[in-house]
């Protein structure tokens, strides 16, 4: 029985990328490829614009061959860089915009002082 069975999500390292996929290893023994076509429900232009040489992914096995040692993969789908970043909330101070109605008069008469004084 294989370590490897279809359907499990595994983690592995970027070894090459061409135009028609994209290499991983996942041990000493297994390596596999992620058909282009496997990379997205969408058209694919650049393999490069989702995995960069070296990158550790996160992709589905698809397909084992034991004999060979190698899978085949799919990222369609899911998070296959593994992490979420996360989105900082823009937490409102409720003046608004106050602070610029209040002050923008100032700032524009400061400024067109400066550029007077520049000028001279």
């Amino acid at each position: 029985m294989s370590k490897y069975e279809v359907g499990n999500i595994v983690t592995g390292n970027v070894t090459g990328i061409e135009k028609y996929g994209i290499f991983v290893s996942l041990d000493e023994y297994y390596s596999g490829l992620i058909h282009i076509s496997e990379i997205s429900d969408n058209f694919v232009r650049d393999v490069n614009d989702y995995v960069k040489y070296g990158d550790t992914i996160k992709a589905k096995i698809i397909e084992v061959d034991d004999d060979s040692f190698h899978v085949k993969l799919s990222i369609k789908d899911m998070n296959h860089k593994g992490k979420v970043k996360n989105k900082r909330q823009i937490i409102e101070t409720g003046s608004g915009f106050g602070i610029l109605e209040d002050n923008l008069d100032n700032w524009i008469n400061i400024k067109f002082k400066e550029i007077e004084k520049n000028k001279k």
